[in-house]
C-alpha cells in the first residue's frame, strides 16, 4: 500500500469567489500531488516503520534519521493538505453550540477568535500553517506552524487550520494575504471542525 492523493470532496470551483479554481488544481492536483510522491519515496527506504503518518509525526524521533526530515515535510504537507480539503465547503454552515460555547469561554467572543487566527495567519513569517487545535489540556488553542510541521508532533489536535504558503493564494490574492485570510472564513466548513473537536475532546 502506498499514500494516494484524495480527491477534492467537491468541484475544482466549488469555493469561488473566495478560493479560485485555478488555484485550487494548482494546489491540489500539483503540490499536494508532490508531497504524497515525495513521502512514498521516503518511506520505500524504511517499510518497516509503516505507513501511519499520525502515529509517525506525533513521535518524530521514531523515523529513521536519513529520512526524518522528509517525513516530516512531505508527510506533515500530505496530512495538512488532506485536512485543509475537507475544511472547507461552498455551503453555509456554522459551529455548533457545543463549540461556539468553548469558543466563547476561551477567546471571550467568536470576534476575538477570529481576531486572534488572523493575527497567527497574518504574522506566520514566510511560509505555513495557522490553527484552532486542541491542545493537551484538552483547551482550545490558536497556533501556527513553520513549512508543513503539524500540530501533531506537539501533542496537539488540529481541528481548524489555514494554508499560508504563497502558493495557496498567490493567483488570485498576490501578495494581499490578509484578503486571502478573510476570505477563508467565508468557506469554512464548521460541520467537519465539529466532528474533529468532538472527537478530541
Amino acid at each position: 500500500m502506498a499514500i494516494i492523493l484524495p480527491d477534492l470532496p467537491y468541484a475544482y470551483d466549488a469555493l469561488e469567489p473566495y478560493i479560485d479554481e485555478e488555484t485550487m488544481h494548482l494546489h491540489h492536483d500539483k503540490h499536494h500531488n508532490t508531497y504524497v510522491t515525495n513521502v512514498n519515496a521516503a518511506l520505500e527506504k524504511h517499510p518497516e516503520i509503516g505507513e501511519d503518518l499520525e502515529k509517525l509525526l506525533a513521535d518524530v524521533e521514531s523515523i529513521p534519521a536519513d529520512i526524518r526530515q522528509a517525513v516530516i515535510n512531505n508527510g506533515g504537507g500530505h496530512l495538512n493538505h488532506a485536512l485543509f480539503w475537507e475544511l472547507m465547503t461552498p455551503a453555509e454552515t456554522s459551529p455548533s453550540a457545543e463549540l461556539a460555547a468553548d469558543i466563547e469561554a476561551t477567546f471571550g467572543s467568536f470576534e476575538d477568535f477570529k481576531a486572534a487566527f488572523t493575527a497567527a495567519a497574518t504574522t506566520r513569517f514566510g511560509s505555513g500553517w495557522a490553527w484552532l487545535v486542541v491542545n493537551k489540556e484538552g483547551k482550545l488553542e490558536v497556533t501556527s506552524t513553520a513549512n508543513q510541521d503539524t500540530p501533531i508532533s506537539e501533542g496537539k489536535t488540529p481541528i481548524l487550520g489555514l494554508d499560508v504558503w504563497e502558493h495557496a493564494y498567490y493567483v488570485k490574492y498576490r501578495n494581499l494575504r490578509p484578503n486571502y485570510i478573510q476570505a477563508f472564513f467565508s468557506v469554512i466548513n464548521w460541520k467537519k471542525v465539529d466532528e474533529l473537536y468532538a472527537a478530541a475532546k
